[in-house]
């Protein structure tokens, strides 16, 4: 997780650059502060995926056990 936070502070400062330079107007800035908001949204994403269960993990060990069938209507 470190190191999508290193690249979010990175880009963070390369936006500020780019406003700083382009003027906070400009597409140059809006769109590198939309590159750290997407950076920030997977860093979310990554926190929100829940562990897996006791069955999950048996049946990504066991794909073929009964209990792990998986019926399509």
């Amino acid at each position: 997780m470190s190191n999508i936070q290193q690249k979010i502070d990175e880009e963070r400062q390369q936006a500020r650059a780019a406003c700083d330079i382009n003027g906070s107007d400009s597409p140059e800035c809006a769109a590198a502060w939309d590159v750290v908001e997407e950076l920030q949204a997977e860093a979310s994403h990554r926190q929100q995926v829940k562990p897996k269960n006791s069955l999950e993990r048996y049946c990504d060990d066991n794909p073929d056990a009964d209990e792990c069938r998986i019926y399509e209507d």
